[in-house]
């Protein structure tokens, strides 16, 4: 996806080999025109998928999320991070480690928004060592619902999450594959390689 791409050249910040930060646009100030054509592009991929329901994680997942819930004409439901007081009943959950935050948290749905029947379009912001990915489709599994696959905004493809899901069996759709963040730099995989170095 070009647009994307173009962003994360004109506003993303190398902060380390493995670290990009893309606070600007995505997952600290949204910008909302892109946000809608991430959304546009995920529905596009996933059109014929029969999708009932998109699943993704707070924060950075849901607006994404949303947008792809909006043009795919489906409820988003998103795992929470944080203990609430309205939800405390059967609860699905899963333990997620973040690599950029260097914790474990146990994230959390409620067990009446996802259905044996449902068919489950999981999105995400990033995807590198793929934990996030892993905790919801385990949540999605506890319940016998189907998973269609997976929406990635940016796939860090010299980590193994990538790798990781597709040997699983699942369609992984990423809009920006990175290939490396060395010497400061943002290098693509381009759309018609699978190359990935781990």
């Amino acid at each position: 996806m070009e647009l994307l791409k173009q962003m994360i050249l004109e506003k993303g910040i190398v902060l380390s080999k493995d670290v990009l930060k893309v606070d600007s646009v995505i997952n600290h100030q949204v910008d909302p025109f892109l946000m809608q054509e991430i959304g546009k592009e995920f529905a596009a991929r996933y059109s014929e998928e029969n999708i009932s329901k998109i699943l993704t994680i707070e924060s950075s997942g849901i607006a994404p999320g949303v947008m792809a819930g909006l043009y795919l004409n489906v409820p988003v439901i998103f795992a929470r991070k944080r203990k609430s007081l309205t939800l405390v009943d059967d609860l699905l959950t899963a333990s997620v480690y973040s690599f950029t935050k260097n914790e474990t948290k146990e994230i959390s749905v409620s067990k009446q928004y996802v259905q044996p029947e449902d068919r489950i379009l999981i999105i995400d912001d990033f995807l590198a060592n793929g934990q996030a990915a892993q905790g919801l489709a385990e949540i999605v599994n506890k319940t016998g619902a189907s998973i269609a696959g997976f929406g990635i905004v940016i796939e860090k493809a010299f980590q193994t999450g990538g790798k990781l899901l597709r040997s699983q069996g699942y369609r992984v759709e990423s809009l920006a594959k990175i290939q490396s963040l060395k010497n400061g730099t943002v290098q693509f995989i381009e759309d018609n390689l699978e190359v990935y170095n781990i």
